[in-house]
């Protein structure tokens, strides 16, 4: 039987060694790491292919990334040029100064009575057009000394003026030696008021400007008609065009216009080859510089995105390793967190999927907090919180549609505060329906965090926006759906007791504790009074104490099989174990450990509850039926030596810190309730008395309970006791034959 006994044990070793094995754990982490790296690849290493000059592409060949298209952007910008209207410059030339200088040498010549009348018309001949030259040459030397305009501008006005120079009538210099000089003072002031007047406009066609003279002179002072005409000739000779076209302020606008072109891209997932196209030379060079063929691409995007991976995978694994979870040492848990970070990579992945340029905006509608949520609820809120950051920076690249950068920071933003308040809102749930909550808050959160960016930009439409503050909703309520209808299936597969379901298992109207209060309402009415205590003394060493406190309702279910057998059920009726054989009442007790897995078992109880009815007792002595066997065989000279392990229950000892605490708060609630109006001492004295007691014995053996944690729990159970305990029959403790614990003589309590 004992070899029976070691080789199945070895066995079930062997089967839950996994659990521990540190190559086993080696290897989740390298999983784990391959599935960042098989998530991000797609988006962050081109793809290869592998064609030839000639060939036709067997399939679309898609840009990897954000690509300049050189044709198209030199298109934009000489359309831009194109656009670009001549630049046009308006140079004041000071004509009024030039028809000062005319009258004043009309003056002067006329003034000169030894020279004849048909020799002052020869030089008026000669002086009129050259004075008009010397004034417009001496405009451009000052305009060239003073480099306020360019050179080829400055050739433009040479040009203009020299192809618009007006002639004037030969007869009219034959007038001009017999214009008095009076007519001569009162010619002047009108002649430059015109000329004034009409070089103030811009003037391209001095053939215009001339064709007003004529009107501008008759409405003047003038009177006489000799007057009046040369007038209109000198005007006509001294207006010549002010504006005059600039190339090179023309080819700098130009200039300008092109460099304001932004390039033209072929965006990333576009079209680079359609299928069935030849490849021509040019193609293939173009692949070849994008490094997208497969006998010259390049290991640095492959390398980059392994060390990307590798911190991701780095920072879960020093986390993991220096908490105290129980994820740190179990590769159960372990597991169960590589598979939640997978199915909520999984997620955003399918979406990204549907998502387009058209509609970039449908990555909203993935449930990003998932993972945050399952991880907070399943195993740690901290490691929630590093997982969420992974999540972020892993969603800002699978939803990147941008063309120019590998991250789009407003789908990982997006995943920090939805995960953020899925945290917050679903750490405390009691309920599932806390789930339906947190998604919605999620969505709130999501919606003021999109609506924030989208102003932000101002460049959205209505419609838009409208979409993806929509998608926003639907991904908070996709995330509580998921959650919803993944959390049965994790708690079940890794026996997983969510802080959820143990609100569910504590519901008094559930089958096993209603069975309990109807059957046998002095132990349902003690099971209540251990949660109470375990859960305080749980909390206080930072325990579960939510499980202790179902654990406690549970761990006496066994009872209900023979209830009359334990004492705080025995109202008003003799106590059957007075008149049993003690071997026999000793079996009697110890078999409701085992009846309560069993009947657990049968009702699907998750198993740490389970553990918490089989290791309450561990493997104490029932010293009562101990004693009394002993007695009883002294009496009858039983030459037989009596064992104490026939006496003492299966076991196992306490395995956890929950199941050592609900065994303390066991005995310690049946020993206190015995005192009659108990003092403070009274009750430290028989905490300590048990701790000790158990201590000694070895049960805590098996469990990571610290000498501090447990004077942390007499603490604790101190206070707690003053104020849940009443009066109750007084255990005689210091009698022979008692039980250590303070049980009562008459039976074994649990």
């Amino acid at each position: 039987m004992k070899n029976q006994v070691s080789i199945q044990g070895k066995f079930q070793y062997k089967l839950a060694g996994w659990k521990y094995s540190a190559l086993v754990r080696f290897l989740l982490f390298l999983v784990l790491t391959v599935i960042f790296y098989m998530a991000l690849m797609s988006k962050l290493i081109p793809q290869t292919y592998d064609i030839r000059v000639g060939s036709t592409a067997e399939k679309d060949i898609l840009a990897p990334r954000a690509i300049e298209n050189a044709v198209a952007t030199e298109q934009a910008k000489e359309d831009a040029a194109q656009r670009v209207q001549p630049v046009y410059r308006i140079v004041a030339l000071k004509n009024e100064v030039l028809m000062e200088a005319l009258f004043e040498k009309l003056q002067q010549i006329n003034a000169d009575t030894e020279v004849t009348l048909g020799d002052k018309v020869n030089i008026f001949k000669t002086v009129i057009p050259n004075l008009i030259d010397d004034h417009v040459d001496k405009q451009i030397k000052t305009y060239t000394d003073s480099g306020q305009y360019n050179d080829v501008l400055l050739l433009e006005m040479r040009k203009k003026i020299r192809e618009q120079q007006y002639r004037i009538p030969e007869e009219t210099y034959y007038k001009m030696p017999r214009v008095s000089k009076e007519d001569l003072t009162a010619m002047e002031p009108v002649a430059k008021d015109i000329v004034t007047r009409l070089m103030n406009d811009q003037i391209m066609d001095a053939q215009t400007a001339r064709a007003k003279v004529a009107e501008l002179v008759n409405t003047s002072t003038l009177s006489k008609s000799t007057s009046r005409e040369m007038v209109l000739e000198l005007v006509r000779a001294a207006v010549t065009p002010n504006k005059f076209f600039d190339q090179k302020g023309t080819d700098e606008a130009k200039g300008h216009a092109r460099d304001n072109v932004k390039s033209v891209f072929i965006n990333k997932n576009e079209v680079l080859v359609k299928k069935g196209a030849v490849i021509t030379e040019e193609i293939y060079q173009r692949l070849s510089g994008l490094e997208m063929l497969k006998d010259e691409s390049s290991y640095w995007p492959k390398i980059g995105l392994l060390l990307l991976v590798a911190m991701f995978g780095l920072v879960i694994f020093m986390f993991v390793k220096q908490s105290t979870l129980a994820v740190s040492h179990n590769n159960a848990q372990l597991l169960m967190l590589v598979l939640i970070l997978f199915i909520n990579i999984l997620g955003m992945k399918l979406f990204s999927l549907v998502q387009n340029l058209e509609y970039p905006y449908i990555g909203f509608l993935a449930p990003t907090a998932l993972g945050a949520m399952l991880i907070t609820i399943l195993l740690d809120v901290n490691l929630a919180y590093v997982a969420t950051i992974v999540f972020g920076v892993m969603a800002s690249v699978i939803f990147n549609t941008d063309h120019l950068q590998a991250f789009d920071f407003r789908y990982g933003l997006l995943t920090l505060a939805a995960s953020f308040a899925a945290i917050f809102s679903i750490q405390r749930a009691s309920q599932r329906s806390s789930i339906l909550k947190a998604g919605m808050i999620v969505s709130l959160f999501g919606m003021a965090l999109v609506g924030a960016l989208l102003l932000i930009d101002d460049h959205e439409t209505r419609r838009s926006m409208l979409f993806a503050l929509s998608f926003v909703i639907g991904g908070g309520l996709l995330t509580a759906v998921f959650v919803i209808g993944l959390l049965p299936f994790f708690e079940v597969a890794f026996g997983i007791l969510s802080p959820l379901k143990l609100v569910e298992l504590s519901n008094p109207n559930h089958p096993l504790l209603r069975k309990l209060l109807t059957e046998t309402p002095g132990t349902y009415h003690h099971s209540i009074m251990v949660g109470n205590l375990a859960e305080a003394a749980a909390v206080s060493i930072g325990a579960d104490g939510l499980l202790c406190r179902v654990g406690a309702y549970y761990h006496d279910i066994g009872k209900t099989k023979r209830p009359n057998y334990f004492i705080e059920n025995q109202n008003h009726m003799e106590n059957p174990h007075d008149k049993m054989d003690p071997t026999l009442s000793k079996s009697i007790i110890v078999a409701h450990a085992r009846d309560g897995v069993e009947m657990l078992k049968e009702y699907s109880i998750p198993k740490p509850i389970r553990d918490i009815a089989e290791q309450h007792h561990g493997t104490t002595l029932l010293q009562f039926f101990y004693h009394k066997a002993k007695k009883i065989a002294e009496a009858e000279n039983d030459p037989k030596p009596l064992e104490e392990a026939d006496f003492r229950y299966p076991g196992p000892n306490a395995q956890s810190k929950e199941a050592a605490i609900v065994g303390i708060a066991d005995s310690l609630e049946a020993a206190v309730r015995s005192l009659r109006n108990p003092t403070l001492e009274q009750i430290d004295t028989m905490v300590r008395k048990i701790i000790k007691n158990r201590l000694d014995d070895g049960q805590f053996n098996e469990c990571d309970l610290t000498i501090k944690e447990l004077d942390q729990v007499a603490k604790t159970l101190n206070e707690t006791l003053l104020g849940i305990f009443h009066s109750r029959i007084e255990y005689p403790s210091d009698l022979p034959g008692s039980n250590p614990n303070g049980e009562p003589k008459q039976v074994k309590r649990s």
